[in-house]
């Protein structure tokens, strides 16, 4: 009897070709992509790289992306795009701070998985940024923002609020790029923490000059917890307060 013949170290090593439907394969060669353009500047990516890290020729590439380099550059944008705005998806029940809290870790999630395209992304330093890019990263700061702005008890915010929520929404996105430079110092963790703060303060310091953003505060204060964020901001910020008494 013979043996089953053995198969030779390069068949061993090589995968075997799946077909796959249309759907499938751009979603493969899009995912190969982000993942490129997550540790590399967009400029620094090729076709053959995506191609390569596909497992398929660059004439397949080709085939779902005629436009090049520059038609996957903004469809991979488009789906980091989207899986940046599920960051801000939150059932609207429980504590505000908490409901920001949850958010916040998976936005800081997304930067440290995507480290360096999401610095060339917000910086908009790389030479394949259009206006159509650009466009891009803008919905998802107003998707950003309509989402938070959701959270709160108005029917239609008004420009101090939409402000409020836009300068954080930026503070955010400088804070994300500045922890990313500095190596990610502090801790993802105390990162969100102290942006939460920043959000509270600022809600607090309009709300003294803005009857709308003052009914927001009232209201998200009746359901924080007092082991919560708001809480833990009070007791740490109502003693320093407290000294300023003599400006009354």
């Amino acid at each position: 009897m013979s043996s089953a013949p053995v198969p030779t170290t390069a068949s061993a090593r090589t995968p075997a070709y799946r077909r796959l439907s249309v759907a499938e394969r751009r979603s493969q060669l899009l995912a190969s992509a982000l993942t490129l353009f997550a540790h590399r500047a967009p400029e620094d990516v090729s076709l053959d790289d995506v191609a390569e890290a596909a497992g398929v020729s660059r004439p397949l590439v080709y085939r779902y992306f005629p436009g090049g380099k520059q038609q996957l550059y903004e469809a991979a944008l488009r789906s980091a795009a989207d899986e940046l705005e599920r960051c801000f998806d939150e059932p609207p029940t429980g504590p505000l701070t908490e409901r920001l809290g949850r958010a916040l870790d998976r936005y800081l999630a997304f930067v440290d998985s995507h480290d360096t395209g999401f610095a060339a992304l917000l910086q908009g330093g790389s030479v394949v940024s259009t206006s159509r890019t650009t466009a891009i990263v803008d919905e998802v700061r107003r998707s950003a923002a309509a989402s938070i702005l959701g959270h709160m008890p108005v029917s239609a915010p008004g420009p101090r609020l939409h402000l409020l929520v836009r300068m954080w929404i930026a503070a955010v996105e400088a804070a994300s790029l500045i922890w990313l430079d500095e190596g990610k110092q502090p801790p993802a963790a105390e990162l969100r923490d102290w942006l939460l703060d920043q959000f509270v303060a600022q809600l607090t310091a309009s709300a003294a000059s803005d009857a709308q953003t003052a009914e927001v505060l009232r209201s998200a204060l009746a359901l924080e917890r007092a082991d919560g964020p708001a809480g833990s901001l009070a007791r740490r910020v109502l003693p320093v307060l407290g000294e300023a008494g003599r400006l009354r």
